[in-house]
């Protein structure tokens, strides 16, 4: 029943990417979106750019966390079942063409359409980075620093994401399938810490960021060597786009994880898509573990 309702149900089957039947599916609907996103969280830190005491904000973002995670989870679950379909059901087509299934999770052949059961779950997968963006807003009430590095990065997750369909890119599944396994266990630990429980006695958000970036980076070198090798990847120039900016966000994770080694307090990395930054106070208790401020 399960596997049903994630890989087989006929909404999910006969899913096709149309600027026409898919919701957000238009530049115009992507960059007016984005738009709002900045205007309206620039606006919100101005009004309370005088207020020094966060906001009672009471179980949100809890509930938030909490939904993120099980939301990722999902998408985790269903993309993983219907890779699994998608493999069953073009085998032979592999065999002919010498492909396996690792091959194809990282260069998808030219000619690629998006349509189908896994790019369902790309597709749901963009629609919740919307969803993401509320920590912005969670951040300002709580009277956070403000980060432009936030508001730029939530965005370019939102177009790389929108990309990946737009373009049919080659590797996004196994990057949803790494992003979202990701997300679920630091989701999960951020409701954890939310409702008041003890927090790791490491800085477990940073490197959970590091072991998502460190595994794109190594997957985004995979995809290249296909690409050279087997004659050319779909969507190739989008994957391009997201190899750069991957590389960016990996040197900035880097270049902070060495500054918050050298310091007893430092600044937390919030979680993005196959990238994500924004600024979260951290203090250390008595015994090294870490205890979020202001919750």
């Amino acid at each position: 029943m399960l596997i049903y309702y994630l890989s087989e149900h006929p909404s999910i089957v006969n899913f096709r990417w149309s600027h026409t039947q898919s919701w957000g599916s238009t530049w115009s609907f992507l960059f007016t979106s984005i738009s709002a996103y900045l205007l309206l969280s620039i606006i919100l830190n101005l009004l309370l750019f005088t207020r020094r005491r966060p906001v009672p904000l009471g179980p949100i973002p809890a509930v938030h966390s909490l939904a993120m995670a099980v939301i990722s989870a999902t998408i985790f679950t269903g993309i993983l079942f219907s890779t699994a379909a998608e493999i069953r059901d073009t085998r032979w087509f592999w065999r002919r063409n010498k492909t396996t299934a690792f091959q194809w999770l990282l260069c998808l052949p030219l000619g690629t359409r998006s349509s189908g059961r896994v790019f369902f779950w790309s597709y749901i997968f963009y629609l919740t980075r919307f969803l993401h963006t509320l920590r912005t807003f969670i951040a300002i009430l709580r009277r956070r620093r403000f980060s432009v590095f936030r508001l730029v990065n939530h965005s370019v997750v939102i177009v790389t994401s929108f990309i990946w369909l737009e373009f049919s890119q080659s590797f996004q599944i196994l990057a949803i399938l790494l992003t979202t396994s990701i997300y679920s266990a630091v989701y999960g630990y951020r409701f954890w810490t939310a409702i008041g429980l003890r927090g790791a006695c490491f800085p477990f958000v940073i490197n959970c960021q590091m072991l998502l970036l460190g595994c794109n980076l190594v997957c985004h070198m995979g995809v290249l060597m296909l690409h050279l090798k087997k004659g050319g990847c779909n969507g190739i120039g989008a994957w391009g786009f997201n190899s750069v900016l991957n590389v960016a966000v990996l040197f900035v994770f880097l270049n902070f994880y060495v500054k918050s080694r050298r310091t007893k307090r430092s600044d937390c990395v919030d979680f993005g898509c196959d990238s994500g930054v924004a600024i979260m106070e951290l203090e250390l208790n008595p015994v090294g573990c870490t205890k979020k401020k202001g919750i």
